[in-house]
This record gives C-alpha cells, sequence and structure tokens, in this order.
C-alpha cells in the first residue's frame, strides 16, 4: 500500500474511544439522547405505533372523525387511480419520443421525478386533475415545506397528505417546524439575514434533541417516515436513531452544502459508518448545493458506489429553482441531468421553479420565501391562486424533463400506482 494512503487509514484505537463514547449512558449528550427516545418508549413500541398511525385506514378513519372535506378527495383520487383514468408510462413515452425508436438505458439508471414544495393537500387533486386531462406524468417525489403544526390542525391537511402519497404511490419528505426560522437562530431575523440560516445553522443550543422530539411525535402519530434535515447535529441524531432500531428516513437539504466530491465523502461516511448490520443506513437522499457540475456528481457517485450505497442513497439535484430568493437566474439544468443521468445511478430531479420564460411572465413569479408564510397570512394577501400556479407551473416542469429524459432513452421514477413502474 502506498505509505500515504497507509497513514490515512482509521485507527482501531481511535475508532473503540467513539464506540466508548456512544455507549456511554452517563455522558450528558448521549443521556440527552437516550432521554428523548424513552418519552415515547421502547424502539419496538415507537416502530409499532408508527405503523398503526400510517396505516391508510386508519389514516382516512381519522379524517372522516373530523369531518373533513378531504375525505371525498381521497376518495375521487383513489377512484381515478383504480379506473385507469391517468396516462400509462408507455403511453407518456410514446408521446415524449413521437413514436422514434429509442434504445432504453438500464433501469438502475431511472431518474426520480421530484417537485418542490407541496405545500397543501389540495393541490395535488388539481395537479391530478390536470394530469388526467393532458395525459401527463405524476412526481414520483413530493417534498413539504408547510408548518407541521399549522398542517396538522387544517382540517386534517397532514393526514390527508399521507394518505394520498400512499394512494398515488410516491415518496415524500415533511420539513419539521424546529429549524432556524421557528425563532431558535436569535441572529435571523427577516430576509435580508436568512443567510444565517442556510449557513446550516438552523438548529441552535438545545434544538436539536427538540427536532428529534418532533420527529418522534410526528412518526408515532402520523406515521410520517421521512423527514428533511438541514444541520450536522440532526443528522448524527437521524444516524443515531436509525441505529438503535427506529425505522426513521431523511434527506439532507440543499442548505446543507453539500457542494463538492470531499462534502458528499463526509456525509456518506457517517451513512455507512451508523449503518445497522444488514448494511441499510437512514439517509435515503441528499441535494447538492446549486453550484456543482456534472464533474462532482460523477466523482460522489464513484464514492457512494465504493461504500455500497448507490442503491440506498438518492442525489437530489436541482433541475429548476424558484425565481426569486434563492439562486441567480436564469437557472436551469436539464441538458446537464439528461447527459449525466445516463451514466450515473439513482439520481432525483428537483423541479422547484417553473419555466425561465414562464416565470418571467407570471405577476408573482415562484419564491422561495413563500415557503415560510403561514397559511393565514396567504390567504390575507390573496396569494392563494398565484402560489397554486407557481406550484402547476413545477409540474409543467416535471414533465418537460421527463419528455427530455425518455426521448434521450433514461427511464424515469413517476407515482408508481397512477403510472406503473419505471420503464
Amino acid at each position: 500500500m502506498d505509505e500515504i494512503l497507509e497513514r490515512l487509514l482509521l485507527s482501531a484505537q481511535h475508532v473503540a474511544q467513539v464506540n466508548r463514547l456512544l455507549s456511554d449512558g452517563a455522558n450528558p449528550v448521549v443521556r440527552g439522547f437516550l432521554d428523548v427516545i424513552r418519552k415515547y418508549g421502547t424502539v419496538e413500541e415507537i416502530n409499532r405505533k408508527a405503523r398503526a398511525a400510517g396505516q391508510l385506514e386508519s389514516l382516512k378513519a381519522r379524517l372522516k372523525e373530523l369531518r373533513s372535506p378531504y375525505v371525498e378527495d381521497l376518495s375521487w383520487l383513489e377512484g381515478e387511480r383504480d379506473r385507469g383514468a391517468f396516462a400509462t408510462m408507455d403511453e407518456f413515452r410514446l408521446a415524449a419520443t413521437q413514436g422514434r425508436a429509442v434504445d432504453r438505458l438500464a433501469s438502475r439508471l431511472a431518474v426520480t421525478l421530484e417537485i418542490s414544495a407541496f405545500q397543501y393537500f389540495p393541490w395535488i387533486v388539481t395537479e391530478a386533475q390536470q394530469a388526467i386531462e393532458r395525459r401527463e406524468l405524476m412526481p414520483g417525489r413530493y417534498i413539504r415545506v408547510r408548518r407541521m403544526k399549522e398542517s396538522e390542525q387544517d382540517q386534517g391537511d397532514l393526514l390527508a397528505v399521507v394518505a394520498a402519497m400512499q394512494i398515488v404511490g410516491a415518496s415524500y419528505v415533511e420539513t419539521l417546524d424546529t429549524r432556524g426560522t421557528d425563532g431558535s437562530n436569535i441572529h435571523l431575523g427577516g430576509p435580508e439575514t436568512i443567510t444565517g440560516y442556510f449557513g446550516g445553522i438552523g438548529q441552535p443550543n438545545d434544538h436539536a434533541l427538540m427536532w428529534l422530539d418532533e420527529l418522534l411525535y410526528y412518526y408515532t402519530n402520523y406515521g410520517v417516515r421521512a423527514v428533511l434535515n438541514i444541520n450536522p447535529g440532526t443528522v448524527l441524531l437521524g444516524y443515531m436513531l436509525y441505529k438503535v432500531g427506529v425505522d426513521i428516513e431523511f434527506k439532507i437539504s440543499v442548505f446543507m452544502g453539500n457542494d463538492n466530491p470531499y462534502a458528499a465523502l463526509w456525509t456518506l461516511l457517517g451513512a455507512r459508518l451508523f449503518a445497522r448490520p444488514d448494511g441499510s443506513t437512514p439517509l435515503i437522499g441528499f441535494n447538492f448545493g446549486n453550484s456543482i457540475d456534472n464533474r462532482t456528481l460523477e466523482l460522489s457517485a464513484s464514492v457512494r458506489e465504493a461504500l455500497e450505497l448507490e442503491e440506498i442513497v438518492r442525489f437530489e439535484h436541482h433541475i429548476t429553482e424558484a425565481w426569486k430568493s434563492i439562486v441567480r437566474q436564469p437557472y436551469d439544468r436539464r441538458a446537464e441531468l439528461v447527459d449525466v443521468a445516463q451514466h450515473v445511478a439513482n439520481i432525483s430531479a428537483k423541479h422547484e421553479g417553473g419555466e425561465v420564460s414562464t416565470e418571467q411572465a407570471r405577476e408573482h413569479a415562484s419564491d422561495i420565501l413563500d415557503y415560510f408564510l403561514a397559511k393565514e397570512e396567504v390567504e390575507h394577501r390573496g396569494l392563494m391562486p398565484a402560489l397554486l400556479r407557481n406550484y402547476l407551473d413545477k409540474h409543467d416542469s416535471v414533465n418537460l424533463t421527463a419528455r427530455a429524459l425518455l426521448a434521450a432513452g433514461i427511464p424515469v421514477v413517476a407515482a408508481r400506482r397512477l403510472h406503473g413502474q419505471a420503464m
């Protein structure tokens, strides 16, 4: 072995020190972690509660008890699915390729179609109606950034979203309320100071354990399994929680700043070191920084493959971005995606904005700061129709990306129970 590489190897002595720390229940940091878990019971009890809470029939029964208006919407969605109202993948592919014969790449290279942010349950009903009418695909992955308590208390919005994701066959992620914008970051004011949040310091002091507590609350009460992670401390807590047996998942936000192969290496090392004996990890994906190029994706993929995480950890890459308050515009990475997806597996194409030409023409273009608005303020300002329009613009971008990928022979993952498996 090369002398320099030999020096790079981890010392068994130092690994043993880490294990001694992790097994020391008297250490206040470890004890804090254990105390939060024990509030919810044993690991087995926690998982059992989550499984029961997340069952579709249980979710629908709770909505009926609330006399939620969303019961009827869910029934409609199920009915349209069951009668085959949505375009099949073969139908959509035929339209995308205009009947041309296209060599299809391996299914392992399928790109997941992702949309952000899915804020309000009624939006998915409108989206589905449009998809049926226009013969479009529904996303295979949804990102939520709505305030959790607000969603929980809004006519069963949270229950309806959890149910809808099962009905359509899509994965999704919730963003917990314990984050820098909840007032915990005392130096964060309005938009003029929001870079303090983007710097990855959104869980100061005791808020890391508050995040863990909130995660376990929604896991045990609603079966919400996957959440967004924005801070190194809560990433570690997520690894630890899964390692002891709680069946949660998380994805790491773009706000963490993974923007080079060594940042990806550090993130993936944590996933591998805290894996269960079967090799599984709660890290099911992470967003790269918007500034990365395809070479960084390729190098990070080589690390992911070496650590045997290719099938577990999805690389989530922004293809479009909100027109305001996040990146310099114009921003459109579709052509780069089509290029890199031909040889890098398990990528998610995230759409957080509409097409450049569309956004420029909107009276209210998409704005990342809209995610932080309470529903009461949205309605008071009369913004709901504009925000729905922004969301449907993102849906349009999802379908443009799907057509471009399929035309290049690259499979896509849409809502599996509406359109079938990726082919």
